[in-house]
Order: C-alpha cells, then sequence, then structure tokens
C-alpha cells in the first residue's frame, strides 16, 4: 500500500522532533550537573553555560535563568527540518560544509586550555634574554630554531611568540607558516574591515611588510587605517577553507608623515562570520601584546591552535599620538580538504627534488661544497674576497672546463644578497646551482648545452654579515630593512663610483672620443683612496668584474616584481625619475623581458601590485631611472666600465619569504634563470688577430649608430650582445689599421661568428723603426764619452810629453 507524501513528512517530523527534544533534555540535565560550573558572559549579554570543550565545535545553547519551555522553538524547529527535507531529500545538506567538516574531525574539536590563573597582562615576548632569566624583548628570537630539523618540521626560523613559565602561557610547538599576506596568496576579497578611513588605507592594505611611497595618496597607503578610533574595529582574514590558527604578526603604518600603530589587540575567530569566538587564556579574553613602534614586527603565539576559516583581529589600544593602523600576517596551516576547488586550482608543485630550506652562511658553505662534490668535472668554488666581518664571499663556477678562460666562450654572471635581508635571490642561486648539476648528470641537453659552451658564475651571498642579521631573527620579524646594509652601513649595491656623471660632462665638453672614450670609463682617484667611503664587499666585486670579462650578469633582488635595467641615475640634476636610457636601451629592454616574460608572474596583468607601481603595466621592466634615481648602482658601473651589461632582478614581493614559500618561488623564476643566461649567447662575437694570428687585446669593437663600444679579452676574443638585426661593425686597435665588416644577427639562438684581422699601420711601422733607431742612437752616444776618456789617458802615457 502507498503512502501518502504528506503522512511520510509528518512521520519524518515527529521522529525528528523526538530526537531533537531528547537531545536538548540531555544538554539541559549535563549543564545542571555540573553544579557550579563556570559562566561566559556572550557577546549579545545571554550568559551561557561553558563547556570545556573547543569553543567552535557547536554553537552553544542560549540559557536564562530559568529553564524556557522548549515545545514552541522545538515544534517550529520539526516543522522547518520537516519541510527541508521535502523540498531537499535531507537536513543534512543543508547545513554548513566548514561545521560539519569541524564536527568530524576529532583530533582537532578539543583542543584543551591551559591550566592555572588568568592571565591579565599581555604575553611576554620569547626572546633569548628571556630564555636565559635576563628579561624580555620583542626583537631578537630564539636561536636554536635555525637549525634545519626545526624548519623541515614547517616552524618559523626564529619563534617570537609566548614564553613558557612566569605564569606565561605555553607555546605551542607545531607552529604554523603564514598564510600569505605578505606573498600574496591571500587576495584582496579575502580581506575585510570594520571601517576604513580612505580606500588607500583600506583592509587590502593592512599586509606585512607592504610600502607607502614617498607621497601618500588615496590609492596605495602603508597599513590598513580603521575610520574610528574606538575597540570595536576590526581587520578580518577569510581563509577559504578551515585552517588551523596559531598565531599572529603584527606591524605599524609604513609612513614618513604618520606615526600609528597598535599596542594591543584581541584575536577572534569564526566558521560563519557571524558567531565569534575570542581566544581565551583560562576563562578571560586574552590580550595580545601590539606594537612599540611602526616598522618591528611582532609576533604572538595562540595558547593553543583554533580551527576556523575566519579570524579577526581587534584592536583595545594604540599609539596615543596615532591612530588604529595595522599590517598584519596570519600563521595558519590549511587542513587537507580534497574538496576545495580553489586551493586545488591555485596550488604550485614542484618536481625538482632540491634542498628548500634556509640556509645559514656555514649551512650555503656546505651545500656548495655537495654541489662541487657531486659534480667535480664541471664545477669549482672560489671566493673573491671577504666581508666587512671577515667572512669570505664564496662564489661557484659552472664550466665544462671549471677555472679557465675559453677562448670564444662568453662569462656570465648571477649575483644575489647585495642587501643582506632579501634572501630569496640568495636561496634562488644555491637552487640554480643544484639543479643544473642534477640535470647535467641526468642529460638533460639544455643544461649541457649552456654548461658547455658558457662559463657560469654564481654569487650566492655578496653581504653575508647583513644576511646573518635578518637570518638570526627570522623571515617574518627581520621586517623591511634589518640586514640591508653592510657591517659599516653602506648601501653595497649603490656603493659604488659614479660614472655617469664623468661620461655626461665629457659629453658636454665635447671630448668624446678624442680625449675620453665613450666606455671603460676609469675610476676616480678619490674613489681608490683608503679614506673613501667604500665597502670592502664592493671593492672585491669591482676587482673580480674587471678580472673576468664578464658578457651578461645579473643581480637578483627583492621585495617588488620586476626587472629593471640601466641607467639608474636621471641625467637632469634634481630630477626624482626620468627616462634615462643607454645607447644599449633596445638590447636591455629585450634582456629584461627576456626574464619578465618568462617569469610566472611579473608580466601577468591580473597579478595584485606588491606595494604602489604596477609594473605589470610596462611588461614587467622598467628603465631604473624611471623608477626612482640611484647614483652609483651596480648596473650603470659595469655598463660603463666594463664589458658586462647588467640587470637588477626583483624576484618577489617577500623578500625573506618563509621557507614553506621556496618551492613556489624556485617555480617561479626557474624559467626565468635559465633563459637569462641563454641570452648570453645572443648578438656577434669573434676574434681579432693581427697578420701572424695572434690575438689582439683591447682592440675595440664599435657598432654603427651605438654610442657605446667593447673592448676584446686578453686572448683577442669578444662578444657584443645585439638584437636581431644588419650591423656595420669596426674593430680597430692602437698600431692597427682599422677594418669594417657587415654583420647580422639572426633571431635563432646562437651568436653569429664575425672575426677580424688587422694589419699594421704605415705610421706605427714608421714608429716602430724610430724607436730602434733611437734606441741604437741612444746606446751609440752612450758609448763615445768613454772612448773619448780612453783615448785621452793613453795620450797622457806617451813618452817624452
Amino acid at each position: 500500500m502507498l503512502r501518502h507524501p504528506w503522512t511520510v513528512w509528518l512521520r519524518r517530523s515527529h521522529q525528528r522532533l523526538g530526537e531533537l527534544c531528547e537531545l536538548c533534555r540531555r544538554k539541559a540535565l549535563d549543564g545542571t550537573r555540573r553544579g557550579g560550573g563556570q559562566q561566559q558572559q556572550g557577546s549579545s549579554g545571554v550568559t551561557n553555560w561553558r563547556v570545556k570543550q573547543h569553543p567552535l565545535a557547536y554553537h552553544p545553547l542560549p540559557m536564562t535563568g530559568q529553564r524556557p519551555s522548549l515545545l514552541f522553538p522545538l515544534a517550529l524547529l520539526g516543522l522547518l527540518a520537516g519541510l527541508a527535507d521535502l523540498s531537499q531529500g535531507s537536513a543534512s545538506d543543508d547545513e554548513d560544509y566548514y561545521m560539519q567538516e569541524l564536527l568530524t574531525r576529532e583530533q582537532y574539536a578539543r583542543v584543551q586550555m591551559p591550566e592555572g590563573p588568568d592571565e591579565r597582562e599581555p604575553p611576554r615576548q620569547y626572546s633569548k634574554k628571556a630564555a636565559k632569566g635576563k628579561g624580555d624583548g620583542g626583537r631578537q628570537a630564539d636561536k636554536s630554531s635555525n637549525k634545519k630539523a626545526e624548519n623541515k618540521k614547517g616552524n618559523p626560523k626564529s619563534p617570537n611568540g609566548s614564553s613558557e613559565g612566569d605564569g606565561q602561557p605555553t607555546r605551542f610547538k607545531d607552529e604554523c607558516p603564514p598564510m600569505g599576506l605578505e606573498t600574496l596568496k591571500i587576495d584582496d576579497f579575502q580581506l575585510h574591515a570594520s571601517t576604513t578611513k580612505r580606500y588607500g588605507l583600506g583592509a587590502h592594505r593592512g599586509r606585512l611588510n607592504i610600502q607607502a611611497g614617498l607621497y601618500e595618496d588615496d590609492l596605495y597607503d602603508g597599513a590598513w587605517c580603521a575610520g574610528r578610533d574606538d575597540p570595536l574595529q576590526w581587520l578580518e582574514v577569510d581563509a577559504r577553507r578551515l585552517t588551523k590558527f596559531t598565531g599572529v604578526i603584527t606591524q605599524g603604518r609604513s609612513s614618513l608623515w604618520s606615526s600609528d600603530w597598535v599596542t594591543s589587540y584581541k584575536v577572534m575567530v569564526s566558521n560563519d562570520s557571524h558567531t565569534w569566538v575570542t581566544v581565551k587564556n583560562g576563562s578571560k579574553d586574552m590580550i595580545f601584546r601590539g606594537n612599540r613602534e611602526k616598522e618591528i614586527p611582532v609576533r604572538n603565539i595562540f595558547p593553543t591552535p583554533l580551527v576556523a576559516r575566519y579570524i579577526r583581529v581587534n584592536p583595545q589600544s594604540w599609539f596615543n599620538s596615532g591612530s588604529i593602523c595595522m599590517r598584519a600576517e596570519i600563521l595558519g596551516c590549511p587542513l587537507p580538504d580534497p574538496n576545495n576547488y580553489y586551493h586545488r586550482r591555485n596550488e604550485v608543485i614542484t618536481t625538482d627534488e632540491l634542498d628548500f630550506t634556509l640556509h645559514s652562511y656555514k649551512e650555503m658553505r656546505q651545500m656548495m661544497k655537495v654541489v662541487n662534490e657531486m659534480c667535480p668535472n664541471i664545477t669549482r668554488i672560489y671566493n673573491i674576497g671577504k666581508s666587512h666581518g671577515g667572512l669570505k664571499l664564496y662564489a661557484i663556477e659552472i664550466s665544462d672546463h671549471p677555472g679557465e678562460h675559453e677562448v670564444g666562450e662568453p662569462e656570465f654572471r648571477y649575483t644575489a644578497g647585495s642587501h643582506g635581508n632579501e634572501v630569496l635571490g640568495r636561496e634562488l642561486l644555491l637552487l640554480l646551482m643544484q639543479f643544473m648539476c642534477l640535470e647535467y648528470l641526468s642529460g638533460n641537453q639544455r643544461v649541457r648545452h649552456l654548461v658547455d659552451e658558457t662559463r657560469i658564475h654564481l654569487l650566492p651571498s655578496v653581504n653575508p654579515d647583513g644576511y646573518e642579521k635578518a637570518f638570526e631573527v627570522g623571515s617574518e620579524l627581520s621586517g623591511w630593512s634589518l640586514g640591508r646594509w653592510s657591517n659599516d652601513g653602506i648601501d653595497i649595491h649603490h656603493n659604488f663610483p659614479d660614472l655617469n656623471s664623468i661620461l655626461w660632462e665629457a659629453e658636454a665638453k665635447k671630448w668624446i672620443p678624442r680625449r675620453m672614450a665613450n666606455h671603460y670609463v676609469s675610476v676616480p682617484e678619490w674613489y681608490q683612496s683608503k679614506n673613501a667611503s667604500v665597502a670592502v664587499e664592493t671593492r672585491a666585486l669591482i676587482t673580480w668584474m674587471e678580472k673576468i670579462p664578464f658578457v651578461l650578469g645579473g643581480n637578483l633582488q627583492g621585495g617588488e616584481l620586476v626587472v629593471t635595467f640601466p641607467y639608474d641615475k636621471t641625467r637632469s640634476q634634481g630630477a626624482t625619475r626620468e627616462q634615462t636610457p643607454t645607447p644599449d636601451d633596445h638590447v636591455f629592454r629585450w634582456l629584461s623581458f627576456a626574464y619578465a616574460s618568462t617569469h610566472r608572474l611579473m608580466t601577468a596583468a591580473n597579478r595584485r601590485v606588491c606595494h604602489r607601481e604596477d609594473f605589470a603595466k610596462e611588461d614587467g621592466t622598467i628603465n631604473g631611472a624611471s623608477w626612482h634615481t640611484a647614483a652609483g648602482s651596480m648596473n650603470d658601473f659595469s655598463y660603463l666600465h666594463t664589458n658586462c651589461f647588467e640587470l637588477s632582478m626583483y624576484v618577489g614581493c617577500d623578500k625573506f619569504p618563509h621557507e614553506s614559500e621556496l618551492p613556489e618561488e624556485w617555480e617561479n623564476n626557474r624559467e626565468s634563470l635559465l633563459v637569462f643566461m641563454e641570452q648570453v649567447h645572443r648578438g656577434i662575437k669573434g676574434m681579432v688577430r693581427d697578420l701572424q694570428g695572434n690575438g689582439i687585446a683591447n682592440a675595440t669593437i664599435a657598432v654603427e649608430g651605438i654610442n657605446h663600444d667593447i673592448r676584446t679579452a686578453a686572448d683577442g676574443d669578444y662578444w657584443r650582445l645585439l638584437n636581431p638585426g644588419e650591423y656595420r661593425v669596426t674593430a680597430r686597435a692602437e698600431g692597427y689599421s682599422m677594418v669594417s665588416k657587415k654583420c647580422e644577427v639572426g633571431y635563432q639562438m646562437g651568436a653569429t661568428r664575425c672575426d677580424f684581422t688587422l694589419g699594421r699601420t704605415n705610421l706605427s711601422r714608421i714608429r716602430e723603426i724610430m724607436e730602434r733607431f733611437n734606441k741604437q742612437g741612444a746606446a751609440a752616444s752612450a758609448k763615445a764619452p768613454v772612448r773619448q776618456l780612453q783615448a785621452r789617458r793613453f795620450a797622457d802615457r806617451r813618452p817624452g810629453t
């Protein structure tokens, strides 16, 4: 007999009503049996019985002083459940997915709160001094956490969280990495705020280490700032999936004109962004100590991790002369969720089996040694000098004949770490040397061709002293500038002699080319004096650059996503930014685009701006002087003093990423690093010889229409980077006839061979004869007085006189 649908619905509603009644009765009895159990005042003002279970495991039921009547609410609940059952088949399908997921995760559902007295004071920051019993501090970090073993567990390198003892909450061992506010893995749509002062100070600007410009505007300011200064303001992050939150890092506002930071705050979590639970220490809301100034980051670790989707930072106090403004980073571990399409779509996985860890100076040296031992036939380790602190500046050479310059083979270099806190470039070069060694051994034809046809030099740490300072504090706590400068306070990348002004002054006086060349501009004498403010690292770099005939180079930096090319100094005096191209501007644009276009993010039109400049509109490249003027840069010096074309690659928004980010950053830059190296084989190359076939050193190679020449190396070989096209090239050397020929550069990879043979000029032959004659005449004239003296002595000895 078939039952009417309404009959089935009534039976289901009756069963559901009975189950709900029994559930509510048991919960009410359980609450009364606790006998003096703790009571908690909810945000709505209604008192709830506190159950010692994870606060997000269920929504507490409202309770009053008297037991409420359950008949009407339960009847209504049963009716709603029946309607949902009738329309969708199952009431459970309508429940919040994240709540279902949380209820099934038993290991996270019960997180024990620390025992002991409640803490009213904000937790102290963990430091070396605190660990030794000498006090507390917010800047130092636990040095022991720098070890690889802890890094591989996913812990931030130098914890600065709540310390143990003295009534402080116990620090959680499995601390999670940053979620990605600084690295932009968290997009703008995941950030929300209670109020905003203006758009440029919106929630999307509340990212750790985000920078404002010199002139603040309504689009790109340096923090999130609340529209009102009261304790009801908050900054919210939507993780878009269940996440285990373990801590928060805060920073003040980046501004040259304002002083704004939060001195204390609460943290709240939620699954639906409506019902919020405050992080507690015992039975009271936990107040976390914030910042004491606006630049040094402060990290606070939760007493126990909390699982939720949303997290809010709720400022409670702030600098008395400022406003509620903050930059933040959230420490959190996304929980496994194969059904989360958003995460799978944005996940970047590398297949390269490399050492994706942050390396100290000793670990870097050991890594280079391991690579050398794995590939002894193609690698060589050497140093170019020492840092101010006495650390050797190690480089590794990768070539089929390491240790010697092969005639006709171009020399290439990558440097990194001139700013010690820009760690990503350093780690990328360590990964690159591992990759090239392994791929060469596995027979990768592309890598083998590079190694066999190019002499590659990798210098991963130009400023090891600065790096050690940043490494000791940690990836999230070093801020924007700690470790940037050398030990004697010098910015190494901009510590080179200003040769631009010398060249431009000579051009204005029309000294070029008769009195001065348009290339190989000499280093001024004052710069070479011992009293000059020149870092020892800079002097070591200059000696290295003069010794090896580099053709192409790139220095890896951080904090942005862009490739910059010379000139870096504006030609107009007083101009802070101005397009200042070199004579080889088209070549530099080709080279810079070769790197930027093969990077995963640099040219992406939909990517977020790192700080305030949208370089994606310029294809991820920019002339250095049109960004900001800087005299004495490594790029300008390399171009004007040597043959090497040097560019700067800003390889990531985060200067010092957490090591969990290294695999993705490697995938972002791997292809670009290889493609840029291959560009050293673009243009023309050849030999300049005399009639006897001997190479002529220091001969000049000039290209018609380009007012910048290069010179041959000691063996007479040369390389001239050029874009595809037809060129008239002239070779000349002192004492030799000038020779010109047409050379064509194609689009295919590989430099065009263009050799020159020079004969001696008549004038040089006459000078050579005269020099020989003068030498003979000088020798004869030197012997004449001796002969006269001997003749006189002989006459005096004659008898009878």
